[in-house]
């Protein structure tokens, strides 16, 4: 199975990167081929457009770009976009956001 690649965005890119850190950590234990990595939400269409990730996660202090940021990213890259929830963000709980990342891309559709 090819290598799926959840991208999380926030502000900076910071704090995500401790979350994107304990999702690869699960990843990994589970044996299940993932990249996690984190970017800061100015570089979205950037990265997305580079290195086409399986789906893209935003933080919850870039709450607010969400529609805005799903409308585009998914018309524009066919790239599932989802909003991390505030309570597993700071709780960063890796567990949680991974399995909704892999929620979001099972069912996302192809067109």
């Amino acid at each position: 199975m090819a290598t799926k690649k959840i991208y999380l965005f926030c502000t900076a890119g910071m704090s995500t990167s401790i979350l994107a850190q304990t999702m690869q950590k699960v990843a990994e234990s589970h044996d299940l081929p993932l990249e996690v990595k984190a970017y800061p939400i100015a570089k979205i269409d950037e990265i997305v457009e580079e290195e086409h990730p399986s789906c893209a996660l935003l933080g919850p202090q870039v709450q607010h770009q969400y529609e805005a940021t799903k409308l585009h990213i998914e018309s524009t890259y066919d790239v599932p976009v989802g909003l991390i929830d505030q309570e597993s963000y700071g709780r960063i709980d890796g567990e949680v956001v991974l399995k909704s990342a892999i929620k979001l891309i099972k069912t996302h559709r192809k067109k």
